[in-house]
């Protein structure tokens, strides 16, 4: 009794921050996803890779949640998006096996339960939700669907270092932070609605692209500003950040931009910054009859 499914991973988000006194981010999931497989094993036991502590937890969260007491499961992930960075890694581990978990015992949990499980185990990305959301990413109080992405390609440029998402939503001084950039934070997310609704990448850009510049205060990229200069001097739309990672992500049309080109560019200022190619899409969670490893979507130049 075997169950797989796989999880998108994320470019950082569009929007992130805090508006009448409520924090949230708006999703950037892209075309790279975590695939969990969870085995039933006898005993009890629940046994799984190195490393993966959280998704293990998510194993045991979904065997409770459907009162299964009999079974024991043994958990492997393939997940080719490194932790710590802002790529939504560890959501699309929890989610991806949460919703394994229940296809190996024959059942199914609802969007509600997947997050009500991610939640439990830490801050949540909100990947797993359908489409683009504006959602509540600290306690899941709310989300809102804001449609699906005009074509979008991403350029995501690692800029090296890890953050641990726990300990950066615990810093004291993040609130009086977020309420200083609130008159930005509306415009960015009005102006990332009205690109979704309308199918305008240029709007979703300029919204990004605000958000991610105001973010500077709380969680400095020195590289920003001048992948921004870079990237739209080549025909780029706008950046987005990991508001809470070390990732940006390049925002422009597919097709638009010399891509070869514009990475030259990059690492002749930045030569430690390493590449993953994508496309921004919907997020969700998508069940498995057999395991297939998303890893060969990524193109990866320099790690």
């Amino acid at each position: 009794m075997r169950g797989v499914a796989l999880a998108r991973g994320a470019c950082g988000e569009l929007v992130q921050g805090m508006v009448d006194g409520k924090y949230f981010l708006i999703t950037c999931p892209i075309n790279i996803s975590a695939e969990a497989t969870v085995t039933l094993i006898p005993g009890g036991r629940l046994q799984g890779p190195p490393g993966k502590s959280k998704a293990l937890a998510a194993v045991r969260l979904a065997m409770a949640r459907l009162g299964e007491k009999q079974w024991g499961a043994r958990l492997a992930i393939n997940n080719p998006l490194p932790p710590g960075k802002g790529l939504a890694s560890s959501t699309a581990d929890v989610a991806a096996a949460a919703a394994a978990t229940a296809r190996a015992l024959g059942a199914e949990l609802s969007l509600e339960e997947i997050k009500r499980i991610a939640l439990a185990i830490e801050p949540s990305d909100g990947t797993f939700l359908p489409g683009i959301v504006l959602f509540d990413h600290l306690r899941g109080e709310f989300w809102e669907s804001l449609g699906e992405p005009p074509p979008l390609a991403i350029l995501i440029v690692d800029l090296g270092g890890t953050v641990d998402t726990v300990l950066f939503n615990q810093r004291r001084d993040l609130m009086t932070l977020n309420q200083a950039r609130e008159g930005a934070v509306r415009q960015a997310v009005a102006l990332v609605r009205e690109g979704l609704a309308r199918g305008r990448a240029e709007l979703i850009a300029r919204g990004a692209t605000l958000s991610a510049l105001t973010n500077q205060e709380i969680l400095y990229k020195p590289e920003l500003e001048t992948l921004l200069e870079l990237a739209t001097s080549l025909g780029a739309l706008g950046v987005n950040a990991a508001h809470s990672g070390t990732v940006a992500g390049i925002l422009y049309r597919p097709g638009e931009v010399d891509i070869h080109e514009l990475e030259r560019k990059i690492r002749a200022v930045f030569p430690y910054v390493h590449f993953i190619r994508a496309t921004m899409t919907g997020g969700g969670v998508e069940a498995r009859d057999e395991p297939w490893f998303m890893g060969k979507q990524v193109t990866a130049v320099g790690s």
